[in-house]
């Protein structure tokens, strides 16, 4: 959906110059799995095939079979559920908390009501142009909750009190977020 063309020849040398980040290694993905160094920057939206869970306080705080990914260079990809198919009840809109992405634009972020300290959560209410079916979704911070499942497989957090990318076995990287990772 968003994300601009990059020639072939461009392409060509990113894929080399992403061989070796920051000093560490790029992994190879094996059959069935991805880079997310083959991830292009802008970033892509698409849909996600399995159904997305997210459980907290011992219940399931979403759950969607309409969920997108956001796929963007050197990050684990981060899931946008609907807001229809979040217990938006269990959730609050934080005042004057807010942040702003080159790509999507401006994001506010929600918490849980009964532990309004803990941001779990971040939406765009109007995404900037090429990001528009991320409007009216949330995206959860795997590491603020419980539990994050993306099908039958529970997801990891992305390192970082910054960035959200949920980690399964489906991609490797290494991820931005570690220390040492914020010039990439």
């Amino acid at each position: 959906m968003a994300g601009a063309r990059v020639p072939p020849e461009i392409e060509i040398v990113a894929r080399r110059s992403r061989s070796h980040v920051g000093g560490m290694e790029r992994i190879e993905p094996g059959p069935g799995r991805e880079s997310v160094w083959d991830y292009p920057r802008p970033p892509r939206v698409e849909p996600v095939a399995e159904t997305v869970k997210v459980v907290h306080g011992g219940g399931v705080l979403a759950e969607s079979s309409r969920a997108l990914r956001v796929l963007e260079t050197s990050h684990p990809p981060t899931y946008y559920i609907p807001a229809s198919d979040v217990a938006m009840q269990r959730l609050m809109c934080v005042a004057g908390k807010t942040s702003f992405c080159e790509f999507k634009g401006t994001a506010q972020y929600w918490a849980l009501t009964d532990d309004p300290e803990r941001i779990v959560a971040w939406s765009y209410a109007s995404p900037s142009s090429g990001f528009e079916a991320i409007a009216d979704h949330l995206c959860f911070y795997a590491g603020q909750v419980d539990e994050a499942w993306v099908g039958d497989e529970r997801a990891k957090a992305q390192a970082s009190d910054f960035y959200g990318g949920w980690i399964t076995s489906k991609v490797v990287g290494p991820f931005k977020g570690p220390p040492g990772t914020s010039g990439w």
